[in-house]
């Protein structure tokens, strides 16, 4: 079985699993309110890579977790994405039409509902994190978990990122401050996916546990220098959202600061490094090695 085939039958099969468990966490749309339900269950389960998810049950078998203790963390996580992402695509943020090739949230129903999505979906992701039995963890354990998300989501994570790459707008930053909005807006909440699985095994070595750290550090700001990347190079349709809408907004991006190429070679870097950072473990961390790999050569 070839790298890629490995990654594809272990996506499907983390995908599956989530899918599954955020259909079961997400309130019916047979209950009241039921617009709100559904549009719930629209933002979350309209596709998406669930990379967040993904590197949550990666980074669980690399320390030897049972896959069912994982499902409510790596649910949590993509709530929050799920959340972020309805939010982003309002008028009063990116203004765009289109998410995983479909209307986005606000379109599809209206700005009002698509608030309350994001807000709905965000309270749900710290329930599922308080309540899940099958995690099978301690109200330490939970309270850490909750505290890590809670940063990542936060004005010191994901929103305080969105606030500053808003002020962004049509300035130039330096590569510092570049790094510095990416580490809060896209790199927090995948470096939290990996942290919430280190908790569930407590006994897990400190030095693995710090590698992992250092490892979702270096991948998430990958993942967005290759977003920025596919905004330039990538097509609209392949993509599932708008192509070019950071240059149309005169957002300050890699490719604009480093040119294309230093991107590229940027990624590549941030690759070997997320690489290097996993050598204390054997196979048990291939997952996590083909995780890296894919997040710089994706084409959506």
């Amino acid at each position: 079985m070839t790298t890629n085939e490995a990654l594809n039958h272990y996506t499907q099969q983390c995908q599956q699993r989530v899918e599954q468990a955020l259909d079961q966490l997400l309130p019916s749309t047979n209950t009241l309110p039921t617009r709100l339900h559904e549009a719930m269950r629209y933002a979350t389960l309209n596709g998406g890579k669930r990379i967040r998810p993904l590197l949550v049950y990666a980074a669980g078998q690399a320390l030897d977790i049972a896959q069912e203790r994982l499902d409510a963390p790596a649910c949590a996580v993509e709530l929050i994405h799920a959340y972020s992402l309805v939010h982003d695509d309002l008028p009063a943020m990116d203004d765009d039409d289109l998410r995983r090739n479909q209307p986005t949230c606000h379109r599809a129903y209206d700005e009002a509902t698509a608030i309350l999505v994001g807000d709905a979906l965000q309270s749900l992701a710290f329930k599922s994190l308080c309540c899940d039995e099958c995690m099978q963890a301690d109200a330490q354990i939970r309270l850490s978990m909750v505290e890590i998300l809670a940063r990542a989501s936060g004005s010191r994570g994901m929103a305080g990122g969105q606030a500053i790459d808003l002020q962004a707008v049509g300035r130039d930053l330096n590569l510092a401050e570049l790094e510095n909005l990416h580490i809060h807006k896209t790199g927090a909440l995948i470096r939290a996916a990996v942290r919430m699985s280190t908790l569930i095994n407590p006994a897990a070595d400190k030095a693995l546990t710090t590698g992992l750290d250092h490892y979702a550090k270096c991948i998430g700001l990958a993942f967005q220098i290759q977003d920025d990347i596919l905004d330039v190079e990538g097509d609209t349709h392949t993509l599932g959202k708008t192509k070019g809408k950071d240059f149309a907004q005169e957002k300050p991006t890699y490719p604009s600061l480093l040119g294309l190429t230093g991107a590229k070679e940027k990624a590549g870097q941030l690759l070997q490094e997320a690489l290097q950072s996993l050598d204390r473990f054997n196979t048990e961390a291939d997952p996590l090695r083909w995780i890296a790999q894919y997040i710089t050569e994706r084409k959506h």
